[in-house]
């Protein structure tokens, strides 16, 4: 068995609220999604270490008018909230719940990279759920201070209504910020473990793990605080998560920090086991590196890619994800071949209300996304560009006059709602790259912009964006493409391509002030 050396964050970009199962050799791990579709990504690994995307969960799961961005709200910082992965038998289960519907769903697969999901829903909210199948029966444990435990049907299609259907405990009251909350529940070795976090206000006041345990299913459960560590990062403890075991009997903890702007990234640490209590990571401390005995990844598929849009179906690689449900009438791939053409619908306001905008997450340290538009087709009224999307936004992009001329303009969140200009140039070409750059690693998470109207001479334009990770959103910086109106609906952009780069790049024939 081969040695790999795993550095934290494993992913440096926003995949919070991490469950990790593991069936045979290969790991599977969900991650919340919340307004982006299509939703609950499905992620595969070898190694605890390499991950692809290989399926979602849904495409979209309801269809009104807040998830079609036509309300003036939008579901931003609800949709899917920390969704629970198990199998049991031949299936697998995914549940999570959604504060914009006040619903529980559930979902099916017999076939979890290639498979459809079958849906039940259930009314009201369970916070943070955890399956666990136990002798037979399905339970799920849930909840935020005040734990519940609720029976499910044999086949956790709906309740099971003579089940168990009670609080379980409730967690700490004095000096807790959050109390306990983002279950994980386990039967292993005779012992019930339930694994939550918490936010303590007294001590360093950070995030912290904590585990309970019990012989019985009911309780009475003892509790310990198993991980209390930041890594060194801003006193942002890492901690909700789960643990996994390998195929060596080795196990493991996979938690997430908050990481700025970027957004909440996953880490990975040793559980060894002490009197059947469970110790995450090393003296205490989470480890920069962690070697595990897992093989060497058979390929590697980055989480961020480049695209050319070169298509032979209608379809995008799953590393691709919509703000919100998708138009699917004004999309399109195969309209001109090599390109991603978006028309523009019903109007909109900000490219915070703009249908159909396309976003891919991005990563630290840094990242820089770039774009090749094809304008000649926009409206007067129209906007179109590339977004770094997060509530503090900013673009760069055309924006159509009512006459018809065309500028090249930098805007941000203008604190009401709408796109405020902050800087813009007459520009006369009918193709434009933009491209923005991001820095997640130092003091201040920031995004520069500029185009070119050759991809080679560039142009910096408007100052740099400060970034910010807000409950708003409750989502790491996206960057997006975008086209969307304000007078008439009908015009459209084709992009050419879409460039990634991770990392710092040098680029050169540059002018404009950047600072």
């Amino acid at each position: 068995m081969s040695h790999q050396i795993i550095t934290n964050p494993v992913l440096w970009s926003d995949v919070p609220d991490v469950c990790v199962i593991r069936v045979g050799s290969v790991f599977y791990m969900v991650s919340t999604s919340m307004h982006t579709m299509p939703g609950c990504p499905i992620m595969k690994s070898e190694n605890l270490m390499n991950w692809e995307i290989v399926n979602y969960v849904f495409d979209t799961y309801e269809d009104n008018d807040a998830h079609q961005l036509l309300d003036g709200t939008g579901i931003y910082g609800k949709g899917s909230w920390a969704a629970s992965l198990r199998c049991h038998g031949d299936t697998f289960y995914v549940c999570f719940s959604c504060l914009d519907t006040d619903q529980f769903y559930i979902y099916r697969t017999q076939d979890i990279e290639n498979g459809t999901w079958e849906r039940s829903v259930i009314p009201g909210l369970r916070h943070d759920p955890s399956m666990l199948f136990d002798d037979g029966r399905v339970f799920v444990i849930y909840g935020n201070g005040d734990i519940h435990i609720t029976e499910l049907t044999a086949d956790a299609t709906a309740i099971r209504e003579d089940g168990i259907h009670q609080l379980l405990f409730e967690t700490e009251r004095e000096g807790i910020g959050l109390r306990c909350e983002g279950c994980h529940a386990y039967k292993l070795n005779g012992y019930y473990y339930l694994f939550f976090i918490e936010w303590p206000r007294t001590g360093n006041g950070r995030r912290r793990q904590l585990c309970y345990r019990s012989r019985n299913l009911l309780g009475p459960y003892t509790n310990r605080v198993v991980l209390d560590d930041d890594m060194g990062y801003r006193n942002q403890g890492i901690a909700q998560g789960g643990i996994v075991d390998t195929p060596a009997g080795e196990w493991y903890a996979l938690l997430f920090q908050d990481h700025g702007a970027v957004g909440r990234v996953p880490c990975i640490m040793p559980v060894t086991w002490e009197d059947d209590w469970p110790v995450f990571g090393i003296d205490g401390k989470v480890p920069e590196q962690v070697e595990v005995r897992l093989p060497v990844a058979s390929s590697i598929h980055p989480l961020v890619i480049s695209d050319d849009f070169d298509y032979i179906r209608n379809t995008l690689a799953l590393n691709w994800q919509w703000n919100h449900n998708p138009d699917n009438r004004l999309w399109s791939v195969t309209a001109r071949p090599g390109y991603l053409r978006l028309t523009a619908g019903g109007l909109a306001s900000s490219v915070l209300h703009a249908r159909n905008t396309l976003t891919q997450r991005t990563e630290g340290p840094a990242c820089s996304g770039m774009t090749r538009m094809d304008v000649m087709n926009m409206n007067p009224g129209d906007h179109a560009g590339i977004v770094a999307l997060q509530h503090n936004f900013g673009t760069i992009g055309i924006i159509v006059a009512n006459d018809g001329e065309r500028y090249v303009t930098m805007t941000m969140q203008g604190g009401d709602g709408r796109d405020l200009v902050v800087d813009q140039e007459s520009y006369k070409h009918g193709h434009i790259c933009l491209r923005i750059e991001f820095d997640f690693e130092g003091p201040e998470d920031t995004a520069r912009f500029s185009y070119s109207a050759d991809g080679e001479a560039w142009r910096y334009i408007g100052p740099p964006l400060q970034l910010r990770y807000t409950l708003d959103h409750f989502m790491g910086c996206r960057i997006g493409l975008y086209q969307y109106a304000t007078i008439q609906s009908g015009g459209f952009v084709d992009f050419d391509y879409f460039r990634y780069e991770k990392g710092r790049q040098l680029h050169l024939g540059e002018t404009g002030d950047s600072e």
